[in-house]
């Protein structure tokens, strides 16, 4: 695995980063020449309207698409150096991520949906970590359900212990709270957020929810495929949000 020599904090840098997708109507750019660096340890927000490009943009931060053209570097390694099989340790290692639709195993309990990828990067006590990270989450009582047998918070609070899990280095959120009355939303954002800073874990987090992307402290809004905003969040105007 190839790193790339670091001089200070950064997590995260984008370098003209493009995505170019073929389709029946012709190529389609999604992303356009996206240029970004986040520190460790920040919470940076991304928004915009539907379609920008915001979670095509997570989806290369993770490793889980390859850009067109550009250069991605997540905590000192530069992705276009690892295979397929690098990319999976790699965020094994180094990355957590939270979708909306949670993602578990429905075959799996909330334990092994949580131990199985402790299992695979070669913990012993990948069932103990397991355990205390529902604990964490608040439930410790919930152990052996299935996804079917938990409510949608409870699901995605089995996403966030499985996400954080492992302490990854950085922690990557797909609308967390989309599939989420308000109440129970907001119970998953608040344990989100504890984590975070428990865990001193940098936070890219994609919502439409303005008063989510207001929590972090930095935010983003694509458009069109490009970076149209970046700044604190309080220098984002609230109409321009999307």
């Amino acid at each position: 695995m190839a790193s790339v020599p670091r001089s200070d904090e950064t997590m995260i840098r984008l370098d003209d980063v493009h995505l170019t997708l073929a389709s029946a109507a012709g190529a389609v750019n999604v992303l356009r020449g996206v240029s970004l660096t986040v520190s460790a340890g920040e919470t940076v927000s991304v928004v915009g309207p539907s379609g920008s490009g915001k979670s095509t943009m997570m989806m290369l931060i993770g490793g889980l698409e390859r850009p067109s053209l550009g250069r991605i570097v997540i905590d000192g390694t530069d992705l276009s150096t690892l295979d397929e099989d690098g990319l999976a340790r790699f965020r094994r290692r180094s990355v957590g991520i939270v979708f909306q639709n949670f993602h578990l195993v429905p075959t799996m309990t909330a334990l092994e949906n949580v131990a199985i990828p402790l299992e695979l990067a070669g913990r012993r006590d990948a069932f103990e970590a397991a355990e205390v990270g529902l604990g964490a989450v608040g439930l410790d009582h919930r152990l052996l359900h299935y996804p079917g047998q938990l409510s949608g918070g409870e699901q995605q609070r089995v996403a966030l212990a499985r996400a954080f899990a492992a302490s990854p280095r950085l922690l990557l959120a797909d609308e967390p709270t989309g599939n989420l009355d308000g109440a129970t939303g907001q119970l998953v954002i608040d344990l989100l957020f504890k984590l975070q800073a428990e865990h001193g874990t940098t936070l890219l987090l994609i919502t439409h929810d303005v008063g989510l992307a207001e929590r972090c402290g930095r935010t983003i809004r694509i458009k069109d495929g490009l970076i149209a905003h970046d700044g604190v969040t309080a220098s984002l105007p609230i109409t321009a949000q999307g």
